[in-house]
């Protein structure tokens, strides 16, 4: 049988609305049959193209992600790291941190789905932090054996997840451009 292929901006439009759906109603409450109707489109035709729920939800996730790593490039691993924060918007960091907690929750349940999101979200972005991270090893700027290169994402991720824990508020720019400037940076022997 051959295989249909969705325009581009048909596409597009289907991946925000799966996120808007998961916004609404989070990924449990989620099924094919809403993001069918949501859509206008057949589930046979969302079948087709994903392999079901987990996959569709994370190459959506991925595809509507506002900024990636990998379109920063400032001539500078501080610069880049700097910049990686000043491109999100706020309201949109706030909006983006409440779905990924209901996601992290239900992807410790849902073994499909996490694997769905390792395999096609996050091990893409990881990809892209370490060539940013070797683009200042090439360039100088970064010793080629600095024992922080490898955990820059874990850094920024970590900085992002626990402040809620710790302090009880969400971050914000001028957090994680201070976070970035005392521990980032120093860790990775920047200056």
């Amino acid at each position: 049988m051959r295989r249909t292929r969705l325009t581009p901006e048909r596409e597009q439009e289907l991946y925000e609305a799966v996120v808007d759906l998961l916004r609404e109603v989070g990924y449990e409450a989620l099924t094919m049959d809403a993001v069918a109707a949501r859509t206008r489109s057949s589930k046979a035709t969302l079948y087709r193209q994903w392999k079901g729920k987990p996959e569709l939800v994370a190459t959506s996730l991925r595809q509507c992600k506002p900024v990636s790593v990998s379109d920063i490039d400032t001539g500078s691993l501080i610069g880049d790291l700097h910049e990686l924060v000043r491109l999100h918007d706020e309201a949109e960091i706030k909006r983006d941190q409440e779905l990924m907690r209901g996601l992290s929750h239900a992807a410790f349940q849902n073994e499909d789905l996490f694997r769905a999101l390792r395999e096609l979200l996050i091990e893409p972005e990881l990809a892209n932090f370490a060539e940013l991270v070797q683009r200042a090893v090439d360039r100088g700027e970064l010793a080629p054996d600095c024992p922080a290169r490898d955990f820059v994402p874990h850094m920024l991720f970590g900085g992002a997840l626990t402040r809620p824990i710790i302090e009880g508020v969400d971050p914000d720019p001028e957090y994680t451009h201070r976070y970035i400037d005392a521990v980032v940076v120093p860790a990775l022997g920047l200056s």
